[in-house]
């Protein structure tokens, strides 16, 4: 048996594959399994798929994506070259991932391909497609990317992350299944919470405040963290996962001797890292919210407006609306950084409210769904 694993552009579309893929193989340990991702995050995805399997083949492939702002009128996408210089570059780009993936497909021909997610698994999918092999695609955000839409059409199965309603799936062939996470996501006692500070050589006593803007980072989160560190470091010890962009600049102007805190590019170990944390500081992408529900962690969200669709805000809309999580907007933020200190010190300073808040969090977590997931693809070989 063969499956084709697809996904990219950032963490949120790799490690749901990988918590599939472990239930794969689980049940069939001699499948043969590839994993295919974008150029632009190939290091971050193949850190995170080697997590998985050290063996396992991740090739690169081709892609470009439309860009499309939410914050933005039509008009003025229209209007600014660089928005359609590139977009029309990478139309290109997309019909040459579409060649690249039909030789790579009738050279080693799965049974199955999966696409979780990203641009990247538009010009697979379609080469899928023309070749007639079963499709299965999974959509984690509340509101669907244009991809996932586009591939909806040809899809054998389709997976969601959210309940069928917030979509326009055709129902015989969706199915809510949430978000495959890893199951070293799961809450951690204090005992062993302090014992993964001491992992990450921190103090097990103080509070931790972990903040990350996902596998590409966040600038206005990280610039805003710089500027308030002194402030955050009075509440507790600070991790900032900043992504591997800003991540020299960042370098030369945060502290490097101070045992209260770190500041990483990437980790591919977040299950210890978010598992030691008090309190999370992220964006709202949809893989990350449900891993921080199945850990039962006080989370404030910040969502990234200007996404297409602003599907973030969609996220975050489903998890305040039953109190779950606490939400900061960015360009309050940036505007008055001070705000991020004072909503880490509400969730640290009032542990019985967060701890309830963190309870309705975790009420959304859905621990079958990566057996959901890997059981939708096994038997699409049937169809």
């Amino acid at each position: 048996m063969k499956i084709l694993a697809v996904g990219g552009g950032s963490g949120g579309h790799v490690t749901p594959v990988v918590a599939v893929l472990k239930e794969i193989k689980r049940r069939h340990p001699r499948a043969e399994i590839r994993f295919w991702c974008d150029y632009s995050f190939y290091a971050q995805a193949k850190a995170t798929a080697h997590s998985f399997d050290e063996a396992l083949r991740v090739d690169r492939i081709v892609a470009g994506k439309l860009r499309r702002y939410n914050q933005m009128s039509v008009f003025k996408q229209l209007t600014t070259p660089s928005i359609v210089l590139a977009n029309f570059r990478d139309s290109f780009l997309v019909g040459a991932g579409v060649v690249q993936s039909l030789c790579k497909l009738l050279v080693w021909r799965p049974d199955v391909v999966f696409t979780k997610g990203g641009f990247v698994c538009l010009p697979v999918g379609f080469a899928a497609h023309l070749l007639r092999i079963p499709l299965v695609i999974h959509d984690s955000d509340a509101h669907p990317g244009l991809t996932n839409r586009i591939l909806s059409k040809w899809a054998s199965k389709i997976a969601t992350g959210a309940p069928l309603e917030h979509y326009s799936y055709d129902p015989k062939k969706a199915s809510y299944i949430g978000i495959p996470i890893n199951q070293a996501f799961k809450p951690v006692s204090p005992k062993d919470q302090a014992v993964l500070k001491q992992k990450w050589n921190l103090d097990p006593e103080a509070p931790l405040i972990v903040v990350t803007g996902g596998g590409l980072g966040a600038v206005r989160i990280n610039n805003a963290v710089v500027r308030v560190l002194d402030d955050l470091l009075r509440l507790g010890s600070v991790v900032l996962v900043s992504g591997a962009t800003q991540y020299d600049e960042l370098k030369q102007k945060l502290p490097q001797s101070d045992a209260r805190f770190q500041i990483h590019p990437f980790v591919t170990d977040m299950a210890t890292l978010l598992g030691a944390a008090d309190v999370v500081v992220t964006r709202a992408g949809a893989t990350t919210i449900l891993e921080l529900a199945a850990l039962a962690k006080p989370t404030i969200l910040i969502p990234n407006a200007h996404l297409t669709g602003g599907h973030q805000l969609k996220n975050a809309a489903v998890y305040t609306a039953k109190d779950a999580v606490l939400v900061l907007k960015e360009e309050e933020l940036e505007s008055e950084p001070s705000l991020l200190v004072e909503t880490v010190n509400r969730v640290l300073s009032d542990p019985k409210t967060s701890e309830l808040r963190a309870k309705r969090f975790q009420g959304f977590s859905r621990p079958n769904a990566a057996a959901d997931m890997a059981t939708l693809i096994l038997d699409a070989r049937k169809l």
